[in-house]
């Protein structure tokens, strides 16, 4: 924010945010992002340079490879790919590939509903869950049943206004260009290597990436599809008279109005940090790789995965938990 905040205290226990630092929140209609700073860690591969969808053997089995030279290539949790004309799949939890090492994922769940077809690999976009999803995602993963996600596909499609049927492409697909445009608004921030979002003013997600460059790769698919579909959710109705312009007679005046107008937002902002809810949080360890460890986060009121090094945070995609 202006005067930049420590992240140290936000999330206890897990996650060792010490040296994070807030930046300055921006806005675009119901959807507000918090640029998050902090020191890199090194040798991490980014996503969509290093991740390469080879196969999907089945409904519900999806192979992912680290095509990086060098690095360890950490999963976004509840990636998912899309595809004209293939089944398109998301994976319920995140995981660590060595350089050069393919994995199969068992427990992937089919986000579309009767349609025919395996992914090839080729035209992959891919994107991350819906917030409104990735509770329930968390909850099934190491469950083999690639349906295990269309009745609540089908509630957020209904919620939506859309066909009530298991196919999120409905959305991701199909309003692309309306969840695009929360990316064209939002900047990202020179060295941001992660973002706090809040939607209509609740708390909704920290996400946090190993460096910058990692985190600009996977911006699009957080801040268009994880974060972007509840925000499109919530978007107010337009106003019945346009916003007064800013009342100044010259450029000072101007400058000296654009500085209230982000001193009032980064106070609205520190309000909903402060009214956080909290709780014991349950921490298990799913795995390792080397000094690296892949843990699951669950409590009343936050849910996700974290990769630690020692006491240091290295990834974290953490999110409200309903």
């Amino acid at each position: 924010m202006s005067e930049p905040t420590a992240l140290d205290t936000l999330v206890p226990g897990p996650l060792g945010l010490a040296g994070h630092r807030l930046g300055t929140p921006q806005r675009a209609g119901a959807l507000t992002m918090v640029p998050v700073t902090g020191p890199p860690y090194p040798g991490i591969a980014p996503p969509r340079t290093a991740l390469k969808l080879t196969r999907v053997a089945g409904y519900g089995r999806l192979e992912l490879s680290n095509a990086a030279a060098g690095g360890v290539a950490i999963v976004p949790l509840h990636i998912g790919y899309v595809q004209d004309a293939a089944q398109n799949h998301a994976l319920c939890r995140s995981a660590f590939l060595a350089p050069g090492q393919s994995l199969m994922f068992e427990d992937a769940c089919c986000v579309q509903q009767s349609q025919g077809g395996y992914l090839a690999e080729r035209d992959q976009w891919f994107f991350v869950l819906p917030l409104e999803l990735r509770a329930r995602a968390l909850e099934l993963r190491g469950v083999h049943d690639y349906a295990k996600l269309w009745n609540d596909i089908t509630a957020l499609n209904r919620g939506c206004g859309l066909p009530a049927r298991g196919h999120l492409e409905q959305i991701l697909s199909r309003r692309r260009p309306v969840l695009t445009q929360f990316q064209n608004r939002l900047e990202l921030q020179p060295g941001q290597l992660g973002a706090l979002f809040f939607v209509a003013g609740r708390f909704a997600g920290l996400e946090i990436a190993p460096d910058p460059a990692y985190f600009a790769e996977v911006w699009t698919a957080l801040v268009a599809f994880a974060y972007g579909v509840p925000a499109w959710r919530a978007e107010p109705a337009p106003p019945a008279a346009p916003p007064a312009p800013y009342e100044a007679g010259d450029l000072a005046g101007l400058r000296a109005a654009l500085d209230r107008d982000r001193a009032g937002r980064v106070a609205e902002v520190a309000g909903w940090l402060a009214d956080l809810p909290a709780g014991p949080l349950r921490t298990v360890e799913e795995e390792r790789y080397l000094g690296l460890r892949l843990s699951t986060v669950t409590g009343p009121h936050l849910a996700g995965q974290v990769v630690t090094d020692g006491d240091r945070a290295v990834y974290a995609s953490l999110f409200a938990a309903p």
